[in-house]
C-alpha cells in the first residue's frame, strides 16, 4: 500500500453498505463534521511544511497538546531550511512533552534531506512523501490533501471510527483493507481539506460522546504505560542529555536516571539495561557518546 495514493475513484458497487447508500452517508459526514467543527491553527493553510509538522506533532498524541506545541515549534523552525540548519539539541528541546521524540528526529532528517537537493519546499506526490523519514502514507495522505487539496486516502484512527461507526456497526476486527476502498469512493474532488476536517471531528466527537467505534479495528491497541516503560527512560534520559549541553558522563547520567526513577517509587535501572538504553540512544542518532561521555547529536 505505500507505493501508491490507491485508487481515488467512484465505486458504486459497494453500495449500499448494509442500510447506508453512498450519498446518505456522505450527508450525513459534512453534517455532523460541520456541527463538530474544531478551529485548529493548522487548518486552512497552504504550507505544506507547517501541515507535515501538524501531522506528525498529531500521531499518537491528543490535539490539545498539539496546540501547545506547533506554533511554538514553528516560531523556532519557521521553515524547512531553518529545520534542518536547527542543531538536534533545540529540536528535542522544543518536542519535550509531546513524547516519541523519535519524530521529531525523522521530521529534521526529512527537513536536511529535502534541503540537501536544494529544493526549499516540500515534495507534492506521494511516492515522493512516503521516500522521507518518518513519513508513512497517512502522514503523505494529509499533506497532499490538507496543503495541496488533492484528493488522497487518508487513514487516521478519527476517520477510521466514522467509516466503523457508519457502515459496520455490528462488526469487529474490521482491517484497513475494508475501510480503504470506502474511503477511497468518498475522498472528495473538490473539498479533501473541508472533507477530511469533517470526518475528523464527527470521528472525535464520536469518541467524545462515550463510543470509540475504532475499538472495532484490527489496528486498535490499548497503549501501554509510560511510567516505569523503557520508552520513559528513554526520554527520560534524552532529557538529561539536554540539560548538559557539554555533556554529561556515563556514570552521572546512569545516577541521575536512578534518581529520577527512585523518586517515582520505581528500582534504580540494573547496569544492563542502562547500557542497552544509552545504545539505542546512540544508534538511532539522539547522542553521541565519546570517552565515556554523552552530549546530544548535532
Amino acid at each position: 500500500m505505500a507505493s501508491s495514493t490507491y485508487n481515488v475513484v467512484r465505486n458504486d458497487a459497494l453500495w449500499p453498505c448494509g442500510d447506508v447508500d453512498r450519498a446518505a452517508f456522505i450527508a450525513r459526514v459534512w453534517e455532523e463534521g460541520a456541527e463538530a467543527y474544531r478551529d485548529l491553527p493548522w487548518r486552512g493553510i497552504d504550507d505544506a511544511y507547517a501541515v507535515l509538522v501538524s501531522e506528525v506533532m498529531l500521531q499518537q498524541t491528543q490535539v490539545s497538546r498539539v496546540e501547545r506545541y506547533w506554533t511554538r515549534f514553528l516560531e523556532a523552525f519557521p521553515t524547512l531550511q531553518a529545520l534542518a540548519e536547527g542543531s538536534v539539541s533545540d529540536v528535542l528541546a522544543l518536542w519535550q512533552g509531546l513524547g516519541y521524540n523519535r519524530r521529531a528526529l525523522a521530521l529534521k532528517r526529512a527537513a536536511v534531506e529535502v534541503t540537501a537537493t536544494g529544493a526549499t519546499e516540500l515534495p507534492a506526490t506521494f511516492n515522493e512523501l512516503i521516500a522521507l523519514p518518518g513519513i508513512g502514507p497517512a502522514t503523505a495522505a494529509g499533506v497532499l490533501a490538507f496543503a495541496h487539496q488533492k484528493p488522497a486516502v487518508y487513514v487516521e484512527t478519527n476517520v477510521r471510527a466514522v467509516f466503523l461507526h457508519e457502515l459496520f456497526p455490528d462488526a469487529s476486527k474490521v482491517p484497513d483493507a475494508d475501510l480503504i476502498p470506502y474511503i477511497a469512493d468518498t475522498a472528495s474532488q473538490t473539498d479533501p481539506r473541508g472533507w477530511y476536517y469533517a470526518l475528523l471531528d464527527f470521528g472525535a466527537q464520536l469518541k467524545k460522546s462515550g463510543q470509540n467505534p475504532s475499538r472495532a479495528s484490527t489496528t486498535y491497541a490499548r497503549q501501554s504505560a509510560f511510567e516505569g516503560s523503557r520508552r520513559q527512560k528513554r526520554a527520560e534520559l534524552v532529557r538529561i542529555a539536554l540539560k548538559h549541553a557539554r555533556g554529561i558522563t556515563l556514570d552521572e547520567a546512569h545516577r541521575a536516571l536512578d534518581a529520577t526513577e527512585l523518586s517515582e517509587g520505581r528500582e534504580a535501572v540494573a547496569d544492563e539495561l542502562f547500557a542497552s538504553l544509552i545504545a539505542d540512544l546512540e544508534r538511532e542518532g539522539f547522542v553521541n557518546v565519546n570517552d565515556g561521555i554523552i552530549i546530544v547529536a548535532e
